[in-house]
């Protein structure tokens, strides 16, 4: 079992909840993410299904504008893993696509005005979304 600070509940330790919470804390520690202002496992409905992403980030004003989805370490990263996070943005509409499997991470900035995304870098500290 393992604390997760978000959620204010013990958890699993999973080999996902490993990445979430290792992720987690950089994004506080390191790139100045509000803890506040983050939601572990935040359920929204897709085709009158009811799904959860992993996590999203909000702005000051409680607008979605990060979805990050994680996955195990033995998990690879691939089409499948974004076309998860893309249905789940079709609810959200977030300004960055986040997936991460502890090893490799990769981060999108969505263009809506042109139907597309690019590929970020890194990760962007708080004050830049």
């Amino acid at each position: 079992m393992i604390f997760d600070n978000l959620r204010r509940i013990y958890v699993a330790l999973t080999p996902e909840e490993w990445v979430r919470q290792h992720f987690i804390h950089y994004l506080i520690e390191q790139q100045n993410y509000p803890a506040t202002l983050m939601a572990n496992e935040t359920s929204i409905t897709l085709n009158n299904t009811r799904r959860r992403c992993d996590t999203v980030v909000y702005d000051r004003t409680l607008r979605p504008r990060m979805i990050i989805e994680y996955k195990a370490p033995t998990v690879k990263i691939d089409s499948k893993v974004f076309a998860q996070i893309s249905r789940y943005n079709l609810v959200l509409r977030v300004d960055y696509l986040v997936v991460s499997n502890g090893l490799q991470h990769y981060c999108c900035k969505m263009d809506y005005a042109n139907n597309r995304y690019t590929f970020m870098q890194g990760i962007p500290p708080y004050h830049e979304i």
